[in-house]
């Protein structure tokens, strides 16, 4: 049986709960799933590469035990379709939070398999206790001094703290 590799892209800026239950969901249909971390030269993130990197190891090993082993993580700078081919994916997964998600993200299928024949989107519907959750969001409430315990795992709450001293809590 060939091994189905799937692909997983974000700006992981920080790591949330919401993309945990993503990567949770993408082990039941994957054996191996990438989290392609975006690398934009016009943003500038709150973590580095190698501290996204870290993060998602670290969280990983923690929340999904020796499924953690199936995650690997990489960079790209380009369109997603060349990273999936680049690490062999033909499952592009996608988490979906509500119907505005569903209709950005079925443009961006149809765009992808006219691009990458072989590359089929899955959509997973995220757990209800994190469909609120954005980085974006959570960036800001760290920023000014909000709680993000019940946004995040354990291990980015304390890696925020760092981030913005004083303030994330």
């Amino acid at each position: 049986m060939t091994e189905r590799i799937a692909i997983y892209a974000g700006s992981f800026d920080p790591l949330t709960n919401g993309h945990l239950d993503v990567l949770q969901g993408a082990l039941t249909v994957a054996d191996t799933v990438y989290a392609a971390i975006g690398i934009h030269p016009g943003k500038t993130p709150i973590f580095s590469f190698d501290e996204r990197v870290a993060l998602i190891e670290r969280v990983a090993e923690s929340s999904l035990g020796s499924d953690a082993k199936r995650i690997k993580v990489v960079a790209f700078d380009g369109l997603l379709v060349d990273a999936a081919r680049k690490v062999g994916a033909t499952l592009l997964i996608r988490g979906l939070r509500d119907g505005t998600d569903l209709d950005y993200e079925m443009g961006m299928a149809g765009m992808n398999r006219a691009m990458a024949e072989g590359l089929q989107t899955v959509f997973l519907p995220a757990s209800p206790q994190v469909r609120m959750i954005t980085a974006t969001l959570v960036r800001q409430i760290a920023a000014m001094g909000g709680n993000v315990e019940p946004f995040v795992p354990s291990a980015v709450v304390e890696a925020l703290k760092t981030k913005f001293p004083g303030k994330a809590k």
